[in-house]
Formats: C-alpha cells, sequence, structure tokens
C-alpha cells in the first residue's frame, strides 16, 4: 500500500470491494451458473484498477486478480477479504473535538482595567 493513504479512500475501497464481491455472488451466477462470465470480468478488471488507484501497489491484489478470473472461484469474496488485508492498519479517522462554549461572566468594576474603569463619583462638590 502506498503512503498516504487517508481513511476515506480505505472507506471507498472497502465499499468498492464489497458491492463487486456482492454483484458477482448475488447476480452473475444467476445468468451465467458455472461459466467463464465477460460481465464478472469486466468488473474484476475495474475493480483492480479501481484498487490500485486507491491504495496502490499490494501483493494481495495480484492472487485475488487471478483467482478471480477462474470460473465459480469468484462466488468468494476475494476482493472484500484482500482490500481488509491491505487496509488492516490503517486507522479510521478520529471524532473531531467536541467544544463547549459557555457564557462569561459579567463584568464587575475591578474586572476592567483601569483606564476603562469608570471615574468614582464626587460627592460633595
Amino acid at each position: 500500500m502506498r503512503e498516504g493513504v487517508t481513511p476515506a479512500q480505505v472507506k471507498a475501497a472497502r465499499i468498492v470491494a464489497a458491492s463487486a464481491d456482492l454483484l458477482q455472488i448475488v447476480l452473475l451466477p444467476a445468468f451465467l451458473p458455472g461459466s467463464p462470465s465477460p460481465a464478472a470480468d469486466v468488473i474484476d478488471v475495474v475493480v483492480a484498477l479501481v484498487m490500485l488507484r486507491l491504495l496502490g501497489w499490494h501483493w494481495a491484489f495480484l492472487p485475488t486478480f487471478v483467482v478471480e478470473l477462474l470460473p465459480m472461484v469468484d462466488l468468494v469474496p476475494t476482493w472484500t477479504a484482500a482490500v481488509f488485508l491491505v487496509t488492516r492498519g490503517v486507522e479510521a479517522p478520529a471524532e473531531p473535538p467536541q467544544v463547549t462554549v459557555s457564557p462569561r461572566p459579567p463584568l464587575g468594576p475591578k474586572a476592567l482595567p483601569p483606564e476603562r474603569q469608570a471615574p468614582p463619583d464626587s460627592e460633595g462638590s
């Protein structure tokens, strides 16, 4: 995996991998069970390119790509497994800190600097 991969890229890669595996497991076997499927191969090529773009090169992508091209083996969620293997050390983004603003206490005459204080009342003049 290349340096500088953001948590957003990891999340996107995981969503793409899980979606591709779900699509191949649920939809494509209904149309072409047990046979080589050009649609599944196109999905695998696109997913491989997306993974290389998002995460960079990792050895886990090569056997995953080869296995996905074999009929009936693509019924195993290999893209999802490979992406989780590659991104297992990337931490999720931390929650932003909570900021609490409390009202200021009222300022008394002693809290003001001397130049801003009101002049003393002169009684008797």
